[in-house]
């Protein structure tokens, strides 16, 4: 049966892209793009989901901001634009080498891209979280959302993936995962792109 999607929190592993301090006054929704991102990497650490950071040039770029909550998180520096570095690869390995990739940070039409060309390449289904990737362009946003599902990527949202994870109002973790759902995700200007579909 072809693949449907379906997250599952034992095969998954959650990539951070490149959300870093001197992105922030350039990137198009960049507060509520690391908002997103900072609520699924909580619902990571209470569903046992590894997250991987990456970090685009830190001595230029400066740190990952710290409203993602990614404190103790080894953050991988890279130059290029896909997050399948070395180090990175060496990871997933050490983890199983997971089936599926939760995808958020910036920008859409370089590292996301390059990185979810990479991960498909190499079998693995990729999950773009929406409503938590962004550009410095919302065209160019748009355009490699677009041109990511054209490659077989899913996209998805925030508040999406949480609850295919859980399943199930029964699911141990699900009131602490309902937390995190206590505000709905706000508008990140992606509603014309659907609505020109």
């Amino acid at each position: 049966m072809a693949s449907v999607g379906r997250l599952s929190t034992k095969d998954s592993v959650l990539f951070l892209c490149d959300m870093q301090e001197k992105f922030r006054p350039n990137i198009f929704q960049f507060n509520n793009i690391v908002s997103n991102a900072a609520r699924l990497l909580q619902a990571s650490r209470v569903l046992g989901i590894p997250p991987i950071l990456t970090e685009q040039y830190p001595k230029g770029l400066g740190p990952t901001v710290p409203e993602l909550g990614a404190e103790g998180l080894a953050a991988h520096a890279k130059t290029c634009f896909t997050m399948m570095i070395d180090v990175v690869e060496k990871e997933l390995q050490a983890l199983g080498n997971p089936k599926q990739a939760i995808l958020c940070g910036i920008e859409a039409h370089a590292c996301i891209a390059c990185t979810t060309f990479d991960l498909l390449e190499r079998g693995i289904e990729v999950h773009i979280v929406a409503d938590a990737v962004s550009s410095r362009s919302q065209t160019d946003r748009l355009f490699a959302l677009s041109r990511l599902k054209q490659s077989g990527a899913y996209l998805t949202t925030t508040e999406a993936v949480l609850l295919q994870l859980v399943q199930d109002a029964k699911h141990p973790n699900f009131k602490e995962i309902q937390r995190l759902l206590a505000h709905p995700s706000p508008d990140t200007g992606l509603l014309g792109f659907f609505s020109a579909m």
